[in-house]
C-alpha cells in the first residue's frame, strides 16, 4: 500500500490492455459472422469500449492525443465517454441474461442506452466551456476539482459510473441464487468482483476530490490507489461476460479434440481403402468440428466398404472371450470390433470372397467406432488379439482340441477354410502390414 501511495508509482497498463485487446480480436470473427445477434454485438461493444478506455488513459497516449489535437486534456471526455459506453453495455448485458425476451426488456435496455447517451453528450458539454489549459496527465480529477465546468465534468462521469456499478451489483446479487449453469455462475462471480472494484475506484476518486474541496491533499488516492481498481474492473467485467460464452465453446472444443485424437487409429486403418465420400482435405487451421465430421465420414465410408467381409461368428466369439477375460461391456465390444475390422481388412486385401449376412455385425461395429479405435491403439500383447487369441483366429475351442490343442491350425487347413476372412487376419506378415498401414 505504501508503494501505491508513492507519487512516482506508475500503473502497468500494458498487461490488461493487451489481454482485453486479445479478447476483442478473438471475438471479431464471431462478430463478422453473427453481427445480427444482439449478444454478440453487445459483447463486442463491451470489449471494444473497455479496451478503448485503457488505451486512452495510458499516460503516453494522453500526451499524444493532446499533441495531435492541440486541445489540452482532450483525452478526458474521450476516456469518460468510452467508460460510459462500457457501463451502459454492461447493464444491458445483465438484463439480457436475466430476463426472457419481451417488449418490457427491450424498453428497459433502450432507456439505459438513451440515459447513458445523454451522459456522453453532457460530458462533452461540460468539458468544452471549461477552462482547463494546463495539461494534466496523472492528476486531472483533483487538479481541476474546483474549476467551474470541469468540476461538473468530473462529478458527472464518477456519478454515472458509480450508479451503474451499484445497479449492476444489486441485480447480480439478487440473480445469483437462481443461476444453475456453472459457466454462467462463474461469470456472475467475476462480474460481482469487477463491479466491486469499480465501486472502490469511485470511492477513492470521490474521497480525493472531496479532500481538495476541504483544502486537504489526498491526491494519491486518485493518482495511485484508484487506477488499479479501474484496471481490475475492466478486466474482471470483460471476463465475466466472456466466460459464459467462451467456456461452453472451450468445453466442446476439448471434447471434440479428444474424440478426433481417439478416432485416429481406426481412421488410419481404413483410409488405405480410399473411395471416401468426403475427399476434400481440411488443413490444421480448418474448424475442429469440420475436421471431426470429416474423420467420422472417412471411417464410416471405410467400414461400409469392409461390411461384406465382416465375420459375425468371429465378432461374437471375440466378444464372449473378452467378457470372459474380465473386460467390461464397452471394451469387449471394442475388442470384438477391432479384431473383426483387422480380419476384414486382411480378407479384402487378399481378394477373398464376401461373407454373407454381415448387416448385424456392421451395425454393432458402426456404433462402437470410438472403443474400436481405442483397442486398435493398444500395443501388441495388451490388445485385442493377445487377450482373445483363439477367437481372433476364428477357430472354436472344440476344433482346436481336435487338432491336438495347438493354438495355431495347420497352414494347409487355413488355406482351404470355408471362411477366408477368419484366418489370414492373424498371419504374422498380414498383421504387420495392417498395422503399418
Amino acid at each position: 500500500m505504501t508503494a501505491l501511495m508513492d507519487p512516482h508509482f506508475r500503473i502497468p497498463y500494458a498487461v490488461p490492455t493487451a489481454l482485453l485487446a486479445t479478447a476483442l480480436l478473438v471475438k471479431l470473427p464471431t462478430f463478422v459472422r453473427a453481427w445480427r445477434d444482439p449478444d454478440v454485438r453487445a459483447t463486442t461493444v463491451l470489449l471494444a469500449s473497455a479496451t478503448a478506455v485503457l488505451v486512452v488513459i495510458t499516460p503516453v497516449n494522453i500526451e499524444r492525443l493532446n499533441e495531435l489535437t492541440g486541445v489540452p486534456n482532450i483525452a478526458s471526455p474521450w476516456a469518460y465517454s468510452f467508460l460510459t459506453a462500457f457501463c451502459a453495455t454492461g447493464l444491458t448485458m445483465i438484463i439480457r441474461w436475466r430476463e426472457e425476451p419481451s417488449e418490457r426488456r427491450r424498453r428497459r435496455m433502450r432507456r439505459i442506452y438513451w440515459v447513458y447517451a445523454g451522459v456522453v453528450v453532457a460530458l462533452w458539454g461540460t468539458f468544452l466551456p471549461a477552462h482547463a489549459a494546463e495539461p494534466r496527465i496523472y492528476d486531472l480529477d483533483t487538479y481541476y476539482a474546483s474549476t467551474p465546468w470541469m468540476r461538473e465534468h468530473i462529478l458527472l462521469y464518477l456519478t454515472a459510473h458509480m450508479v451503474s456499478s451499484l445497479v449492476a451489483a444489486s441485480m447480480l446479487w439478487k440473480w445469483f441464487p437462481e443461476v444453475e449453469n456453472r459457466w454462467l455462475k462463474s461469470g456472475v462471480v467475476l462480474l460481482q468482483l469487477g463491479f466491486a472494484s469499480g465501486l472502490l475506484f469511485d470511492a477513492a476518486k470521490l474521497t480525493a476530490v472531496g479532500a481538495r474541496w476541504s483544502g486537504r491533499d489526498w491526491d494519491a488516492l486518485s493518482t495511485s490507489a484508484a487506477p488499479p481498481f479501474a484496471l481490475m474492473e475492466a478486466a474482471l467485467v470483460a471476463l465475466g461476460f466472456l466466460v459464459p460464452q467462451v467456456g461452453p465453446f472451450l468445453q466442446r472444443w476439448i471434447r471434440d479434440q479428444r474424440e478426433h485424437r481417439r478416432l485416429r487409429p481406426l481412421w488410419r486403418a481404413v483410409r488405405v481403402l480410399g473411395a471416401s465420400a468426403a475427399p476434400a482435405r481440411l488443413g490444421f487451421w480448418a474448424p475442429l468440428d469440420l475436421r471431426l465430421m470429416q474423420r467420422r465420414q472417412h471411417i464410416h465410408d471405410g467400414l461400409r466398404l469392409l461390411t461384406p467381409y465382416f465375420d459375425q461368428g468371429l465378432h461374437q466369439q471375440t466378444y464372449e472371450a473378452a467378457r470372459a477375460a474380465g473386460q467390461d461391456e464397452s471394451r469387449a465390444r471394442g475388442t470384438a470390433g477391432a479384431v473383426t475390422v483387422r480380419a476384414a481388412l486382411a480378407a479384402r486385401g487378399m481378394g477373398s470372397p464376401p461373407t454373407p449376412d454381415t448387416a448385424a455385425t456392421s451395425t454393432h461395429i458402426t456404433a462402437d467406432i470410438e472403443s474400436i479405435s481405442r483397442e486398435l491403439r493398444r500395443p501388441k500383447g495388451r490388445g485385442a488379439v493377445s487377450i482373445c487369441g483363439s477367437a481372433a483366429m476364428g477357430v472354436p475351442p472344440l476344433e482346436r482340441s481336435r487338432e491336438g490343442g495347438s493354438d495355431q491350425p495347420p497352414r494347409s487347413r487355413r488355406r482351404h477354410t470355408a471362411h477366408p476372412a477368419e484366418h489370414p487376419a492373424v498371419e504374422p506378415h498380414t498383421e504387420s502390414k495392417i498395422t503399418n498401414a
